[in-house]
């Protein structure tokens, strides 16, 4: 959880490995992270373990190593991926294995979800159970903006992609134009954040100024949604719980991902006020809950 954490606080990579000699012991794990050259790495350590609820601040060494292609290694790294039968998620510089099959073509450049990631994984299997046709959906933390663009290509009418990343907004943008889906049907914002110090904004390195003031508008804004999945992590999830539930009609569904399988009873005691016939998809030890919004419920 902590390797993804410091993906979601600027870093390149993580990578995991229990094996790895510089662990002294068995219960040890080692942690590969690479960051851009003049990242303050020592805050995006910080501000990752508050994230996920870590109290001790991991000991940790910086290196500075050759300078690589990160991009291209990326690439190199991201395959296409069935989810399920017919339904594939296919980077942008390969063919589709199956051209008849729903392709969702990706790029995602370095925002988060590229449909490999086990949580992502299930909210696309709970996306494409719920997507009936006509549906307004919301993705709460878009990243890539994958969940936004299948939404779309599983029959909704409209797509809300909301994201405090103005990298994750510009990567959103260029796969939704990948999948030809326009900006009439798939609305990108970018909003501040609210639960972390706002050096977290600073991650644009220049990308805020393609960003217009129509993607910056306030998310109040957004109609009531059919659904509303937002796939980020823990602490987040609870700390927001009022603001993401508020996004949905009463009776929509609301689903909230990106968290381990030990974490669901934090979860559900969380949004158990919000929500009712709550049930959990769990795959590889992560875990996805999901309900419908009770209709007594009063706005924030």
């Amino acid at each position: 959880m902590f390797s993804e954490a410091l993906l979601c606080f600027g870093a390149y990579s993580a990578s995991v490995d229990k094996e790895e000699e510089e662990c002294q012991s068995s219960d040890e794990t080692y942690i590969d992270s690479i960051f851009p050259e003049g990242k303050d790495v020592n805050a995006c350590i910080l501000q990752a373990a508050d994230s996920v609820g870590i109290k001790e601040i991991p000991t940790y060494e910086v290196k500075m190593g050759e300078h690589y292609d990160w991009m291209k290694k990326t690439q190199e790294s991201f395959h296409a991926v069935e989810v399920t039968e017919g339904l594939w998620i296919v980077p942008e510089w390969q063919t589709p294995p199956d051209v008849q099959a729903t392709n969702i073509i990706l790029n995602p450049r370095l925002a988060f979800g590229t449909g490999e990631h086990p949580t992502t994984k299930l909210c696309l299997l709970l996306l494409q159970g719920l997507i009936k046709g006509g549906e307004l959906f919301l993705d709460y933390g878009t990243g890539s903006g994958i969940l936004a663009i299948a939404a779309i290509k599983f029959g909704a009418a409209s797509s809300v992609g909301v994201d405090i990343d103005p990298q994750a907004i510009t990567s959103a943008r260029h796969n939704a134009a990948l999948n030809n889906v326009g900006t009439d049907i798939l609305k990108l914002h970018l909003v501040p954040d609210q639960t972390c110090p706002s050096s977290m904004n600073e991650r644009a390195d220049g990308v805020a100024e393609d960003q217009n003031s129509n993607q910056m508008g306030l998310v109040s804004e957004i109609d009531k949604c059919d659904v509303v999945i937002a796939n980020i992590l823990l602490n987040p999830l609870l700390d927001l719980a009022d603001q993401i539930v508020s996004y949905a009609k009463p009776g929509a569904t609301v689903a909230v991902s990106g968290i381990l399988s030990e974490q669901i009873p934090y979860i559900i005691g969380r949004y158990s006020q919000f929500l009712e016939g709550i049930s959990v998809l769990e795959m590889d030890d992560w875990a996805c809950v999901s309900g419908t919004r009770k209709t007594n419920l009063t706005d924030c």
